[in-house]
């Protein structure tokens, strides 16, 4: 017996015939003759609930002493970037000594827990909560020397691609006004690109570190899955729970995956990475920056040849590929269909743990459950789901039901889940890295909030490339390679975005090719060109 009683207590609210009710929509009912029993059970979990609902918390105690929250506001108008970028701004001093990330400024995507600072999650569901806890990699960066200057806009509960979705407001995309920054890492994406920021901490579930990496034109990393613990960070679906560096070089992404990566004793996903402080990405990329020799570069066919690739994408980044030959790497195409699959994997086993996440029933994970979050959320209000971006509305009706008619689905997508990475697996052991477009076109028009088709739009086909390496868990790095016209406008310049995959926890070979190239080309003077594509 797990809940031990003597007496249920006076005050206790169960009532009899609430076991019936609990069970009623699900077409259960109770035996007349166990009735009491079942009723004497709840009000003793009850109780028992009560008791332990009345326990300290369990959180790590960050060091305010040390890292004092410094002028936290909303910032006003005279503040903002590229419309609504920043959405909060304030000053944590990193560590006075010194470090690798000495002199670099830091935003942290508006979904990791900072103390003492609101998190809004993009979101006017509920108000914003105030964590009580740092992220793990918060303290990390701040140890290494960097300055955290606010957090950034993200796009609505993280379920957007795009970058108007936001109830704070739009984020712009730093080429061209009127044209999407890319999500759910929007604000980030934008401040980096333009420079404002040397690195933003982002997450990634199918593609919100890389897809606006690639829409604005920086370098975003979505490292293997469980290399950085995501202790602190709001999470979608744990098998797809990201955490990366957007910045403007490889190197710079490379110095910061060394800082925040490693098992922190909190996240389970994270069991399977090196100790922390171990690796030297950055280090590795300094000693040998001149040549690839020896690498093994394979063109994923149906990342090209998909039907949503533009043809100015393609041959951008085609033309960016053809240069690895240049630099002493060998390239070849290969072909897995299976890559196709990815998109439809992605999403039933997105929709199903969203909806659980979103309706506080995701459990089982070893970790740090951000309880004032889910206590500020739940439950659910009408008020509150009409308020929701269409994005979110959809991920709760699809999840509950597809979990009623399809009982056993969330399992398979996991199962063919593990076919999919170790199809990949077999690939890496003849090549070292992949290489696809990250996003299959330039940034988009922003969309309007609208019915729910038309506001879904313009992120239909953004993650055809991206989300199955959320699904796999293989290190993913986007690249600026070039620029290409926006769809509705010739004269409208906007960046592509290359996306190199390596291996399960190979990260300094997918590091290494993206350094060397950027090293040796400037994707800023490169333009799609019809007479060379």
């Amino acid at each position: 017996m797990s809940v031990l009683f003597t007496s249920i207590s006076e005050s206790n609210p169960v009532k009899p015939g609430d076991a019936e009710t609990l069970l009623k929509p699900l077409g259960l009912s109770i035996d007349p003759a166990e009735a009491q029993d079942f009723h004497t059970l709840l009000a003793a979990v009850h109780d028992c609930a009560e008791g332990v609902a009345a326990l300290p918390d369990y959180q790590p105690v960050p060091d305010q002493t040390k890292y004092p929250r410094e002028n936290v506001r909303r910032p006003g108008v005279d503040e903002q970037a590229f419309g609504q970028a920043w959405a909060h701004r304030f000053l944590i001093r990193g560590n006075a000594q010194g470090g690798p990330l000495a002199g670099k400024s830091v935003s942290l995507k508006d979904v990791i827990a900072v103390a003492g600072v609101p998190q809004l999650l993009g979101s006017d569901i509920i108000p914003s909560w105030t964590p009580k806890t740092d992220a793990t990699v918060v303290t990390r960066l701040l140890e290494a020397g960097a300055d955290i200057v606010g957090t950034s806009t993200c796009e609505n509960l993280c379920h957007s691609t795009s970058s108007y979705t936001s109830a704070q407001g739009t984020v712009e995309n730093p080429h061209a006004v009127g044209y999407s920054a890319g999500g759910s890492t929007s604000g980030g994406a934008a401040l980096v690109a333009a420079g404002m920021v040397d690195i933003t901490i982002g997450g990634d579930q199918g593609g919100s570190i890389r897809v606006p990496a690639s829409l604005c034109g920086c370098v975003g990393l979505k490292p293997t899955h469980g290399r950085v613990p995501f202790t602190g960070i709001a999470s979608g679906d744990a098998m797809n729970d990201h955490a990366g560096p957007l910045t403007r070089t490889t190197l710079e992404a490379a110095t910061c995956l060394d800082i925040i990566s490693g098992y922190d004793g909190i996240d389970d996903k994270a069991l399977g990475s090196s100790k922390p402080g171990s690796t030297s990405f950055g280090l590795a990329l300094q000693k040998n920056p001149d040549n690839l020799d020896g690498l093994k570069v394979g063109i994923l066919v149906e990342g090209f040849q998909h039907s949503a690739v533009d043809p100015a994408v393609r041959g951008t980044v085609l033309a960016a590929v053809q240069k690895f030959k240049d630099l002493g790497a060998t390239i070849e195409e290969v072909s897995l269909p299976d890559h196709l699959q990815g998109p439809a994997i992605w999403t039933i086993q997105q929709r199903i743990a969203g909806a659980q996440t979103l309706l506080g029933q995701n459990t089982g994970r070893r970790g740090l459950y951000m309880t004032e979050m889910e206590g500020a959320r739940l439950p659910w209000t009408d008020d509150g789901f009409q308020r929701a971006f269409p994005s979110t509305k959809n991920v709760i009706i699809n999840g509950l039901y597809l979990m009623k008619q399809f009982p056993d689905l969330y399992g398979k997508t996991a199962n063919f889940g593990r076919y999919l990475s170790d199809k990949y697996q077999e690939l890496f052991e003849k090549y070292d890295v992949l290489v696809m477009p990250t996003t299959p076109v330039v940034a988009p028009r922003h969309g309007k909030r609208e019915l729910p088709l038309d506001s879904l739009k313009p992120s239909m086909g953004l993650t055809i490339n991206t989300a199955i390496f959320n699904v796999t868990g293989h290190p993913a790095l986007s690249i600026p390679v070039g620029f290409a016209p926006a769809k509705d406008d010739n004269e409208v310049m906007l960046p592509v975005g290359m996306q190199i995959v390596g291996g399960l926890w190979q990260e300094e070979k997918v590091l290494r090719a993206g350094h060397v190239w950027e090293s040796h080309y400037d994707w800023r003077k490169m333009q799609y060109s019809t007479d060379k594509n």
